[in-house]
């Protein structure tokens, strides 16, 4: 749409009216279409009916840096991110994976701002502008956006007079959903969305973000906050919310199925992946067990093929969608091009997805619900000034997108040599498409040693190698190598990491122990360690490692002697243990009442070392434990101790 002479300012105040009108309509047309389940058309839900406070962290300090000495600090509200207003306008950042429900929380915070819930984080503010970012290609000005998404056709408001109001109205926030979808990143265009989050641009006003990753433009004043997932607690009240209502005992066979599939465990702290779970679970009779997240995620898709079949009648409209069904190259094609492109393509025209699938495959992917078409406003306009509209069509989620593109990797990747897989995988950056690795991994176990060798030459690459030994399906034989290849270099469980990597990461761990597998070093890095057991720092709780070597453990808290009492009584049970290493803020002068702990640790030959400040003295240096005392000694002190030692042996 073309921009229009400038507004009369005497009307301001009656367009500002009509704009707040236009958009509250706008988001109740989103926040009541929530669909948890592609395939369920019939039933649509409003936001506040399916919302549930999953975890959440707030990083304190200020800047992008991940480093150990800053921890992140549990949050009990999504409201809690806005609880203490900043003498300033900032940039709130919040980072999750996929599936972690950051558009499902954008929405709840358009629901409670439209219909001024109690305790709306943004009650006091006049304007909220929520804006998908994946719909804003080409576009080059916040006014122009609203002018395309937020604002009805019929309505008169020019980008003249959007830009008008929001340069008079102090009172405005901005939401912006979706960074790592935002197809202008690097882009020229893309420098007015990159000056919003760096805050040259609408400096006076506060911004969200969410994305799966940081954006370079962050501002050292940013408040962080990452998405952590369901707990038991949250699962509990989303069954109960929007599947089964107070049916105890529909609740019980939910949760039951959950506990009878050890995978599904950590994978159900993904909000997405919970709620297909739930809602499968609950209408299926006959539940299988699975053994990797590509199990259940292929299980699902094929739920979702079996509930449109059992609607046919007719036996060769049901035979035709088994093809549709098993025959899905060329989508695959699509979804990795897309994905590998350097800005990555999740939605196109529609007529180039009709001709390219087939008419009849497209129709019944979009009755599926695994394809959605999305209207949008080209940058053309018709000869009165009119906008141009077209049909986008993109996967109901970017992991199915991933999903079909991880055939398409694995199929390419059965007749490859390392030289051109390498080539293609160049293309997805795994800290960003790490879905499409592990899937790949899962429907082709046969390749996935290829994959994971590739991942391994790579910076960082080896985390994401975890993720893929655990997708390979079959005996711990068939995986072995790989695992005592990571485990003989040093593992990291950090607190940067993403919870579905330190839980991973653990999972890994815990089969090396099982099988005898040598673990040359493990560190935990930054993880807000606690004081009463070892499984109290806010990554998962750490199982006995029998054949774990060196373990080092860096946080930027203080230690008492009942933090060092539970490590070191944890390290009683790794008979395989010859070092630890500890670094806290502030150290006990000693350990006192652990005589049966220095005892072990004294029969074998366990060195403890400790860096920090203790109670008497404020420099940070290395001491070392008594095995006999349970005293910190510095070096020098040790050294004197050798030498009246050696001296009484002369």
């Amino acid at each position: 749409m073309s921009d229009q002479p400038g507004p009369n300012t005497e009307n301001l105040d009656g367009k500002l009216q009509i704009l707040e009108c236009e958009i509250r309509a706008t988001y109740k047309s989103l926040y009541e279409a929530i669909q948890p389940i592609p395939y369920i058309r019939e039933k649509l839900y409003c936001v506040d009916k399916v919302f549930i406070e999953g975890g959440s962290e707030v990083w304190i300090g200020e800047g992008t840096s991940k480093g150990s000495g800053t921890p992140w600090l549990r949050l009990d509200s999504y409201k809690d991110i806005y609880a203490e207003p900043p003498a300033k306008p900032v940039r709130y950042i919040i980072q999750a994976g996929p599936g972690f429900g950051k558009t499902t929380l954008t929405l709840q915070l358009t629901y409670d701002w439209s219909t001024g819930t109690k305790g709306s984080p943004f009650s006091d503010v006049r304007l909220l502008i929520y804006l998908r970012m994946r719909q804003l290609r080409g576009v080059k000005s916040i006014y122009v956006a609203i002018r395309r998404y937020l604002v009805s056709k019929k309505c008169k408001l020019t980008i003249a007079d959007i830009k008008a109001i929001l340069q008079r109205t102090s009172s405005v926030a901005i939401l912006l959903d979706g960074w790592d979808e935002y197809p202008e990143q690097d882009t020229e265009v893309g420098s007015y969305m990159r000056g919003i989050i760096g805050a040259r641009l609408f400096p006076d006003h506060d911004v969200t973000l969410t994305t799966r990753y940081l954006p370079t433009e962050v501002p050292a004043t940013a408040r962080r906050v990452q998405l952590t997932g369901f707990d038991a607690k949250a699962r509990d009240q989303y069954i109960r919310k929007a599947v089964v209502g107070d049916d105890d005992e529909a609740v019980d066979k939910i949760k039951q199925r959950l506990k009878d599939n050890a995978v599904l465990a950590d994978l159900c702290q993904v909000p997405l992946f919970f709620v297909m779970f739930a809602h499968i679970a609950h209408e299926t009779e006959e539940f299988r067990r699975f053994k990797s997240v590509t199990e259940f995620f292929k299980y699902m898709i094929t739920c979702f093929h079996s509930h449109l079949r059992n609607k046919e009648r007719d036996p060769n409209v049901v035979k035709q969608t088994r093809r549709y069904e098993d025959d899905h190259r060329e989508l695959s094609r699509l979804a990795y091009e897309g994905l590998s492109k350097s800005d990555q393509q999740i939605a196109w025209n529609k007529e180039e997805v009709v001709r390219r699938l087939g008419k009849g495959f497209y129709q019944y992917h979009i009755r599926i619900g695994i394809l959605v078409e999305e209207e949008v406003i080209t940058d053309r306009t018709n000869a009165d000034g009119s906008d141009v509209y077209a049909t986008e069509v993109r996967f109901y989620h970017k992991l199915f997108c991933e999903w079909y593109a991880a055939y398409y990797v694995a199929e390419f990747a059965a007749t490859a040599d390392a030289f051109n897989l390498a080539k293609v995988l160049r293309k997805m950056d795994p800290f960003d498409l790490q879905h499409v690795y592990r899937f790949a991994c899962g429907l082709a176990p046969d390749v996935g040693g290829k994959i994971i060798s590739y991942l391994n030459t790579i910076k960082g690459g080896d985390k994401f190698a975890i993720l893929c030994i655990l997708e390979k399906t079959g005996s711990v034989d068939d995986i072995r190598d790989m695992i005592a290849e990571l485990c003989s270099r040093e593992i990291q469980i950090h607190g940067s990491h993403s919870k579905l990597l330190q839980r991973s990461t653990v999972q890994l761990l815990k089969i090396a122990s099982i099988h005898n597998i040598p673990i040359a070093s493990l560190s935990i890095i930054g993880c807000g360690f606690g004081a009463e057991q070892l499984g109290s720092f806010t990554g998962p709780e750490l199982p006995v490692l029998t054949t774990l070597s060196k373990l080092l453990i860096k946080d930027s808290v203080d230690a008492s002697e009942e933090t060092a009492a539970d490590i070191l009584g944890y390290i009683t049970q790794c008979p395989a243990l010859r070092e630890l290493e500890l670094y806290f803020d502030r150290i006990p002068e000693a350990v006192r009442g652990i005589e049966p702990i220095l005892a072990i640790l004294r029969t074998r030959n366990v060195k403890v070392m400790w860096h920090g400040a203790t109670t008497s003295s404020r420099v940070k240096k290395w001491r070392y434990l008594d095995l006999f005392s349970g005293k910190l000694e510095t070096e020098d002190e040790q050294q004197c101790k050798d030498e009246r030692t050696t001296t009484k042996t002369d």
